[in-house]
């Protein structure tokens, strides 16, 4: 039997050396004696792999397993000494850490994958009372107080490719503005980034992309196209267009002057149609509606994250810290993700999470040994309570 504990498993999907190299390089264990980066690191992801309810039962948990510190180049912690990590220490180089496993882990699904689908939306946690007003009060909305997360989820893989904090007033397309944009993929978003001009840069850069016009936009038919016998009861009308002005409403130059397709859907659940946005002039609608349909996933994504990382209570009240708390939730997810595919395990993430959770520091459990999993049309399905 393997005596490589499971924790330990996990953390090497962390490049150790990247990892050590941005610390020099952002001198951020500078005038630190004991608690370093690494240890901070390993304290925080096994919070959200553990599902530690504070900082005084990640303490106590963690330091219960003293035996095994030393295998995972770390050290007791004090909750007192984590607070003030938490509140002072830069998160740059977790940002690059996340970054990098990022790249990891969509190094396989670039290579597999003939076609790259995106998923683009934002969710917000409310952040209120003491010590969170000084820093949220400012930039709230009516309906929210708090941060905004941005995310980019790759469809294949069902994990991020790109985030970025924002506050609740901040509008999501103006964030999407600084989203590096690659050729060859498509990105399915909501009406919420209707931008006519990004739009235009999407399709610049050689994307495709799916969301959904306004109920406004004034738009020209060029072309109405048939629509096949087995369409026709999703498919309701399926047009190409251009817009009718160039100054909508009397503001900024609208920059998009090539033709667009407007897509119809009937939807079973409402009486009102779905009417699709896209510069995909070759696909057909059916198609079109199912890659719409898609973008169900990145809501399961951040339900899934709510349900089963540890984001719904924060550890510090500080802006620093609240992010340096959803970066970990991300790498934390990230590394499970890794996990998953290094141990060649045919089970969804809350199973993988669940099973690491119960043997953090045992040896790793080899697949083989487990009873075979039931089939699940999603890694984010959240049909049954705790399951996902």
């Amino acid at each position: 039997m393997s005596t490589i504990l499971t924790f330990d498993a996990v953390l090497k999907g962390l490049p150790r050396k990247e990892f050590d190299r941005a610390v020099i390089r952002h001198h951020a264990d500078k005038y630190c004696k004991h608690f370093t980066c690494w240890k901070h690191l390993v304290a925080l992801v096994y919070a959200q792999l553990s599902g530690a309810s504070s900082l005084r039962v990640l303490e106590l948990s963690f330091n219960s397993h003293a035996q095994h510190h030393e295998a995972l180049k770390a050290g007791v912690i004090r909750r007192t000494t984590l607070a003030d990590a938490n509140e002072r220490r830069s998160i740059v180089v977790f940002n690059e850490m996340a970054a990098r496993l990022i790249a990891q882990v969509s190094r396989k699904a670039h290579r597999e994958a003939k076609a790259l689908t995106y998923l683009l939306d934002s969710t917000s946690f409310t952040l209120k009372g003491r010590q969170f007003d000084h820093w949220t009060l400012a930039n709230r909305t009516r309906n929210t107080q708090g941060i905004k997360l941005h995310v980019l989820l790759d469809l294949k893989t069902k994990a991020p490719q790109w985030y970025s904090f924002s506050a609740p007033n901040v509008n999501d397309v103006d964030q999407a503005a600084s989203l590096p944009l690659e050729p060859g993929a498509l990105y399915v978003f909501d009406k919420g980034y209707c931008n006519y001009n990004w739009w235009k840069q999407i399709d610049a850069a050689g994307s495709c992309f799916v969301t959904r016009f306004k109920d406004n936009a004034a738009l020209v038919t060029q072309e109405e196209r048939a629509i096949p016998a087995a369409e026709q009861d999703v498919v309701l009308r399926d047009e190409i267009v251009r817009f009718k002005r160039r100054r909508p409403s009397g503001k900024r130059i609208n920059h998009y002057d090539k033709f667009l397709r407007r897509v119809t859907v009937r939807r079973a659940d409402k009486a009102t149609a779905l009417v699709l946005a896209t510069n995909d002039l070759d696909s057909s609608a059916s198609d079109i509606a199912q890659r719409y349909k898609e973008r169900w996933e990145i809501e399961l994504f951040f339900k899934w994250i709510k349900q089963h990382l540890k984001i719904k209570s924060f550890f510090g009240r500080s802006s620093n810290a609240v992010r340096l708390q959803l970066i970990t939730a991300l790498i934390a997810h990230l590394l499970i993700v890794l996990y998953r595919q290094a141990q060649c395990m045919g089970h969804s993430l809350w199973e993988t999470l669940s099973m690491i959770s119960a043997s953090l520091f045992d040896p790793v459990v080899s697949d083989a040994t487990l009873p075979p999993r039931r089939r699940r049309s999603s890694d984010f399905n959240l049909a049954h309570p705790g399951e996902a």
